[in-house]
């Protein structure tokens, strides 16, 4: 998945987009409210971890903002306040949750799968599609029964297609979902992930049909 990690601490921003992309996510980081407007303004993420003390202002301004736009994406507020009343503040503005500095970051993972999970409506994250089962939290994938191992880019661009299956998906829009703002790639990455990804469904009834000039799609073999 992709997230927004708006944090002024580059040491801790620098550890958290480091962890988080060993478990296969992408981090887009801004350093104050300003630029996470503009990478919230262009982009549509997953997740957003919120600092509340930002150089250019408060993160429970840039909270209010984003709920007052009826913005559904969630909120984990990363917070030094341990008071009951700034916590239920928090809750209050619309954060989904929050954690209290310092945190493990076995602590703060658990919390993004708990409200992601929410946020799904479910509290089972396996899907299925044709002879596909498939769980992006764990990041197993099962073709009819049988277990595929899959690595980080890979089951991020697997969870694209399963989001919506017979979608068409642009390279520019694979691209968005599979790097970060810091990653010097080019279009042709895409077409080396998803060949990559397509040997790994082999044998499988599901699988990645191009569509010329337009993008790719996964479809159910008839």
């Amino acid at each position: 998945m992709r997230f927004l990690l708006v944090e002024d601490n580059m040491q801790l921003a620098k550890a958290l987009k480091e962890r988080f992309a060993l478990e296969g996510h992408v981090v887009d980081h801004a350093k104050d409210l300003g630029d996470a407007a503009t990478s919230t303004s262009t982009v549509a993420y997953d997740l957003i971890l919120l600092d509340i003390m930002l150089p250019d202002g408060d993160g429970r301004s840039f909270l209010k903002t984003h709920r007052s736009k009826a913005e559904r994406t969630p909120v984990i507020v990363l917070t030094a306040r341990s008071e009951v009343s700034d916590r239920v503040g928090l809750l209050d503005l619309g954060a989904d949750d929050y954690i209290t500095k310092p945190f493990d970051f076995a602590e703060l993972e658990a919390r993004c799968r708990a409200v992601l999970r929410r946020q799904g409506g479910s509290v089972n994250n396996a899907r299925e599609f044709a002879d596909l089962v498939f769980d992006p939290t764990t990041g197993s994938l099962k073709v009819a029964g049988d277990e595929r191992s899959l690595r980080n880019r890979e089951l991020r661009l697997l969870e694209v297609f399963f989001g919506s299956p017979g979608q068409i998906f642009s390279k520019t829009y694979l691209m968005d979902r599979l790097f970060s703002f810091d990653d010097e790639v080019s279009e042709n990455a895409i077409e080396v992930y998803v060949g990559r990804l397509r040997k790994k469904l082999d044998g499988s009834q599901a699988r990645i049909e191009t569509v010329r000039g337009l993008g790719y799609r996964m479809m159910q073999q008839s």
